[in-house]
Parts: structure tokens; sequence; C-alpha cells
């Protein structure tokens, strides 16, 4: 039998610190050997900027081999629709059953928060209270209950171009009593911030390296997984201690890695590690409280795998979900 998850039943099931503790294991793990990222594919028609891309993993640990098909639509904006929708399909590395398939929106969001959950607790300095936020949408309101998961924060910094989506994550975050402070400037966070998390779909720069504080860490999370899209500039890049969640990934689809690497200013040999060799113990994370490290997120199949594990055997425990045998 297959399990259909809806994005309303995945939301009551989602648990940030399992999630959080998952991601840094299938990281570690492909570090290990014991689980497989190829490198997405990304589809599309010359006609078209619409693009699809089929995240597939496969995982030891986890007893699974998953698939996620995204779909990047910006022409969707203007119908106001969202420019991207998932959907998981979860299959049993030993029998092949199709265990489940999921609505891509919660595990999405989660799961990317918990991977820049993992990045700041093996990357940024432990004593670090104050959080900068480019960006205040839903991604943003995971990505500080995944930071207070990792350190002792108590003072947030936000900036958007909307002031209701800023008055609208304040009210979604008040319960945690953080003191936030809404910026007037990108600026003003960047210099603010001891762990700044980038949430835009930004094409170009909008975080300048010159702005980076000895110390700081940043998760590089919002652009799209596309060659020419970025949030940092390549100051940045170069400024900081770069690590990946997977190299090939970030090669073909990071615009923050590859325009600097076009332009000649770093190369792809600069990259410091891949996040789960750090996880598992082989790579140097932080160095010393002077460093500048930056977490290059784009977003892996082995993410949705580990959370999809998590989902899945959650909604089973709570008799959660549809179940439709699909070989009738």
């Amino acid at each position: 039998m297959t399990l259909i998850l809806k994005a309303s039943e995945l939301q009551a099931l989602a648990d940030m610190p399992g999630t959080i503790a998952a991601v840094e294991r299938v990281f570690a793990g492909l570090s290990r050997g014991t689980a497989v990222q190829p490198a997405p594919n990304s589809l599309r028609l010359p006609s078209s900027d619409a693009r699809f891309l089929p995240m597939a993993a496969l995982s030891d640990a986890e007893e699974l081999a998953s698939v996620k098909l995204l779909a990047d639509i910006p022409a969707n904006r203007s119908a106001s629709l969202p420019t991207q929708r998932s959907t998981i399909m979860l299959v049993s590395q030993l029998t092949g059953e199709t265990l489940a398939i999921l609505d891509g929106k919660v595990p999405t969001r989660v799961r990317t928060a918990a991977a820049s959950a993992v990045a700041t607790k093996l990357l940024a300095r432990p004593g670090s209270t104050t959080l900068g936020l480019v960006g205040a949408g839903a991604l943003a309101v995971a990505h500080v209950e995944a930071m207070l998961a990792v350190l002792p924060i108590d003072n947030v910094v936000v900036w958007s171009r909307s002031a209701d989506t800023v008055a609208a994550f304040c009210d979604e975050v008040a319960h945690y009593g953080l003191n936030i402070t809404r910026a007037s400037s990108v600026r003003e966070v960047v210099e603010s911030a001891d762990v700044l998390c980038t949430l835009t779909p930004a094409v170009e720069p909008l975080v300048m390296g010159e702005w980076f504080r000895p110390g700081l860490h940043v998760n590089a999370v919002g652009s799209r997984p596309r060659a020419d899209h970025r949030e940092i500039d390549s100051a940045g890049m170069v400024r900081a201690r770069v690590f990946v969640d997977s190299l090939a990934t970030a090669k073909t689809k990071s615009g923050g890695l590859i325009i600097p690497v076009g332009e000649g200013v770093m190369s792809f040999e600069d990259v410091e590690a891949e996040l789960g060799d750090v996880a598992a113990g082989t790579k140097a994370g932080r160095l010393g409280d002077e460093d500048v490290t930056l977490f290059n997120s784009v977003g892996i199949g082995l993410q949705d795998l580990a959370i999809g594990r998590l989902l899945y055997d959650a909604a089973l425990n709570q008799g959660i979900g549809t179940h439709v045998e699909l070989n009738n």
C-alpha cells in the first residue's frame, strides 16, 4: 500500500529537531559512502523558462530510495500561483515498493531550514546570539525555529522589500520572545548578524562581501537552482570559507559559486568541503573566531529523503494520510 500525504497533513507532522538530526545523518552518510546523491538534471524546452528538476537519492541508513520532482515556473507569479511546486516519492530500498507520495511544500521548507541549522551547528561560533534574515517569508519563520534548535539566539534582525511580509513574520515568531529589529536595509542586517540567512529568490546579489564582519557565518539559501542567479556577490564568496551540500550539484546549479568561478576570482577547488565531510569529521569546519564561513545551500534529494522518512513513519504511527493500492 502507498500512503498519500497532503500538505495540510504534513504540516502537523513536521518535527524540526528530528529533521535537523536526520539531515545531518544523511549528509554524513554521503561522505561515508552509505548514501548516494547524483547531481540533478534540469529539464527545459528551448521555448520556455520553466524547469523541471528530478532530484533522486538513496540512503542505506533510511532504507529508502527517493525522488522529488521540482517544478520551477517563474511565469506562475503573474497568475498568483506558486513559482515552485514539488512532489516526493519514497520507495523501499529493500523491496522496491512505493511507500509514500508526499506534497513537497512542507518537507522542502522544513528540510531547507534544517540543513541551514546543521551548517550553523558545524560552522558558526557557538556563542552566536544575533540572527540576521534577508527575506521574511515562510522560509524565514522556519529558519528561526531551526536556528533556535542549535544556537542561543536572542536577537533577530530582519529585512524584506515588503513591510507587510515583515509584519506577518513578526506575528508568526512572536511566541519565541525574541528581540526583533526591523532593518531598513540589507546592509544593516548583514552588519548586525552573527549568523546571516539569505532567503530571497534574488537573481542579482543583494549581499556584498565588503559588509562581512570577522566571525560571521552565512547560510546562502534563497536563489533558485540556476547558474545565473545569486544572492551573495563575488567578493563575499572570496571573503568566506565556502562549504556546499553537494559539489556536483553546486557546480551546475549554483550561480553563487558558478559566477565568481567564471569571473576567475575563485575556483571550484577553493570550496573547503561538502557539509557531510564536516559532519562525518573528515574535514575541518570553523578554524577560529575570526573566520567568515558560508554554507552555499542549493538543496539536494537526500534532504527530502531524510525528512520523508520521518514524515512517513510519523504518519503511520498517528494514522494520518490516505492508503492507496497502486498495483490494482
